[in-house]
């Protein structure tokens, strides 16, 4: 395991998260001095809020993971919070950087910035060339502007960043609350529940044509933490595992893991969302030496048990 990490200082916004957590256990394994403020302690959308939390913990590197995000729903009911916030925490990051004079920056994007019809697999090659999906553009467009505006410190401050984009994450810890879970944890607790009173059958959004790539929460925070160390790009590096999957197989195998064994209603008049994503994940390969280990059953039985043995947490309130 590299030195790298021994006496430096991270700060990890969003290090209280789903992701987060992972990223700074990651983080604290390898011997780095993890600090991860709350939004209570420092608002990020708020002006001078991230200069603040840089003066108060010193870091040598910042891995900005806090993010306003939630599935299809959320992104239909909140879209001007969601490129609100987003936007204004990245910039404010990004800046209090550049002004701190930090080693480096660490930016998560997202697949929903890719255009809606996107050749698959999504190659960073083709990511301007089209608007993204609707349902989740606000979300994706803020997040890609951030992409800008490391490039252009990059290029006239010398700023260094790695910009990641991780495809659909899953796993342990997820968000199960209705108002902003995404597909898989939204899935789960549906199963979940319609065995346990009974039910004979669980209603779906969408034709479950659409696919995705799921990528285990483990693997992403493995990823971010090498990009930390090693790679020194303002260009977009996609993260994934190279396999696509139908909605449909995704709920046909939460519901046999759970085990219900009645009927999937699909309500075609909800959206399906992006019609399909798979990215390319040839260039994180080849720039940090990563690929995702994780299979995907194996990562949906770790993260129905974790679901089941934690419901209370898992569906809090956001």
């Amino acid at each position: 395991m590299s030195e790298f990490w021994k006496s430096r200082r991270v700060l990890v916004t969003g290090g209280n998260g789903f992701l987060g957590r992972v990223v700074v256990r990651l983080l604290r394994e390898r011997g780095a001095d993890v600090a991860a403020p709350r939004k209570a302690d420092f608002d990020l959308t708020q002006p001078g809020r991230a200069e603040a939390m840089l003066a108060a913990h010193a870091p040598s590197h910042v891995i900005h993971l806090a993010a306003r995000v939630g599935g299809i729903g959320y992104n239909q009911v909140a879209p001007a919070p969601l490129y609100l916030d987003n936007l204004m925490m990245g910039t404010h990051v990004i800046e209090a950087c550049r002004a701190a004079g930090i080693e480096k920056t660490v930016l998560l994007g997202t697949v929903c910035s890719y255009p809606k019809f996107t050749p698959v697999p999504f190659r960073e090659s083709s990511f301007w060339d089209g608007y993204p999906e609707e349902t989740n553009a606000p979300y994706g467009i803020a997040k890609k502007a951030l992409l800008i505006h490391a490039q252009v410190n990059a290029a006239q401050y010398g700023q260094k960043f790695a910009y990641l984009i991780p495809t659909n994450l899953f796993g342990p810890g997820d968000k199960f609350h209705p108002d902003v879970s995404h597909v898989i944890p939204a899935l789960i607790k549906k199963c979940v529940e319609a065995k346990e009173t009974g039910a004979d059958k669980v209603h779906v959004w969408g034709t479950g044509t659409a696919s995705r790539e799921y990528l285990y929460v483990d693997d992403a925070a493995a990823a971010i933490v090498l990009a930390a160390e090693v790679h020194q790009s303002p260009e977009p590096l996609n993260l994934g595992t190279n396999r696509e999957i139908t909605i449909r197989e995704t709920v046909e195998t939460i519901a046999r893991v759970v085990g219900f064994t009645g009927d999937l209603v699909w309500d075609s008049t909800k959206p399906d969302g992006q019609p399909r994503r798979r990215v390319d994940a040839t260039n994180a390969e080849h720039a940090l030496g990563w690929t995702a280990q994780m299979d995907f059953r194996k990562g949906l039985e770790s993260t129905i048990a974790w679901y089941l043995a934690n419901r209370t947490v898992a569906e809090q309130a956001p």
